[in-house]
């Protein structure tokens, strides 16, 4: 039956929806985890640190924060896995192109793709700066965000990936939410301009509370 309903186009999409959902929750806890910054290195600091010990003493030290990473894993491989099929499907089964490109089509419905790649690889430049201090450019603090941070946007280069994945996400946000609402049978003639609102509303705070944090460190708030 799995197999049956992965295999569906609708199966496909339901498997986008709830991912890109799950991935959705994160990205409003992080942003909020990163907003600590403005409160000084004690908060997000001791924040870095109580996020490796919730759930203790159940939970072993760093195990919920190791689960919530495969969580996390495994909702992006999905999404991207099932994002890739569907975009060979449609292209098989229409392989001349429209005549009008833009008739329908929101410039967030036309740039998803894209958007999905530059994503993809800003997160793997991101772990590799912020999480195992691979490519940082300062000195690595192990449990130390307030200085890895201002380290990694005190570089023109950390701030242009930065705030370039975060439009990226702006959009993808923007058009995936209310995708994810018509998939999962929440959309209706009714709901469907409060559902753009919201999608919209919360697209815009995504971006402006990710992009808040480089724009502090560039202009002294954060320093």
């Amino acid at each position: 039956m799995a197999r049956t309903v992965w295999d569906s186009t609708v199966g496909k999409k339901t498997v986008m929806a709830v991912s890109g959902l799950v991935m959705l929750l994160y990205l409003v806890a992080h942003m909020i985890g990163n907003l600590k910054i403005f409160f000084g290195p004690e908060e997000i600091n001791h924040y870095a640190h109580w996020l490796r010990t919730v759930g203790e003493p159940f939970m072993h030290y760093e195990w919920t924060l190791w689960l919530i990473r495969v969580v996390l894993v495994v909702a992006v491989v999905a999404h991207a896995t099932s994002a890739y099929q569907l975009s060979r499907r449609d292209i098989k089964a229409r392989p001349t192109k429209y005549a009008n490109k833009k008739a329908g089509k929101s410039f967030a419905t036309r740039t998803m793709r894209w958007g999905g790649i530059i994503l993809g690889l800003f997160i793997v430049w991101h772990i590799l700066d912020l999480t195992t201090g691979t490519v940082h450019p300062g000195g690595y603090e192990h449990l130390r965000p307030y200085q890895n941070i201002i380290d990694t946007f005190s570089t023109w280069y950390g701030n242009v990936i930065y705030v370039v994945a975060v439009v990226a996400l702006g959009f993808h946000v923007r058009h995936g939410l209310w995708s994810a609402a018509q998939t999962l049978g929440a959309g209706s003639c009714t709901r469907d301009r409060a559902l753009k609102t919201v999608a919209n509303v919360l697209a815009l705070l995504l971006t402006v509370g990710f992009i808040a944090v480089p724009v502090g460190v560039m202009t002294g708030v954060v320093s």
